[in-house]
């Protein structure tokens, strides 16, 4: 399985952030409230994070050493995948709720509760935090390498396919 990217986190984030300023100012002309998840949805998103992190740091206690249990393999791996779906969701929720902020950037001055951009910065934050969580238990995953194991041997040269023959 490929470790997560970060370059692949901040393209998801970008092109959410734009669709979310694009439905956001659509909802905008239609009169509509903002498309922003709910507060509670942050109880959400701490518990998913929390969860992974828990799984993270068993899945580290015994790479680092303390085999006291056997690790399940499977639950290592559901472990690695929640991580890195945790990241991805962490950068579409940071992207679309960034997306909207910067389309209401204009509008703050105008406003009178700011209850809504505190909303936002809310779960703004919560994205990152889901993002972070994402990647330190994705590196908790990580196997050291094995010292017992031989070095990497070089790879031979290519053979030609007979051009030198022929000149």
């Amino acid at each position: 399985m490929r470790t997560i990217r970060p370059s692949w986190l901040v393209a998801v984030a970008v092109s959410v952030g734009v669709i979310g300023a694009g439905v956001t100012e659509l909802t905008s002309r239609a009169s509509l409230a903002l498309p922003v998840l709910p507060l509670n949805s942050l109880v959400t998103m701490g518990l998913i994070a929390v969860v992974c992190l828990i799984l993270g740091l068993k899945v580290r206690r015994w790479r680092d050493g303390k085999r006291d249990k056997v690790l399940d393999p499977l639950l290592a791996a559901r472990t690695l995948v929640l991580a890195q779906a945790c990241a991805y969701a962490g950068a579409m929720l940071f992207g679309w709720h960034g997306g909207i902020l910067v389309d209401q950037l204009t509008t703050i001055a105008l406003r009178e509760d700011l209850g809504v951009i505190w909303q936002i910065i809310a779960l703004l934050t919560g994205g990152a935090v889901m993002v972070v969580v994402g990647i330190v238990v994705e590196r908790f995953c990580k196997l050291p390498p094995e010292d017992n194991e031989p070095s990497a041997k070089p790879r031979p040269k290519r053979e030609s396919h007979g051009e030198e023959e022929f000149a």
